[in-house]
C-alpha cells in the first residue's frame, strides 16, 4: 500500500485530522506497515499450502 493509498483511507476517519502532522505522518506510515506485513502474510500462506 502506498503513502497516498493509506491516507486515502485514514482520512475516512474525523481523528485524523484532530492529530499533528507529524503524528500523521507516523500513522500512515504504521498503517503501511502493518497492512504491508499482513498481505505477506497471506501470501506465504497461500503459498505454503500448495
Amino acid at each position: 500500500m502506498t503513502s497516498q493509498q493509506a491516507i486515502g483511507v485514514l482520512m475516512l476517519s474525523p481523528f485524523y485530522f484532530k492529530m499533528s502532522p507529524v503524528d500523521r505522518k507516523k500513522l500512515v506510515q504504521e498503517y503501511c506497515d502493518s497492512f504491508n506485513k499482513s498481505v505477506m502474510q497471506q501470501k506465504n500462506s497461500a503459498d505454503s499450502k500448495k
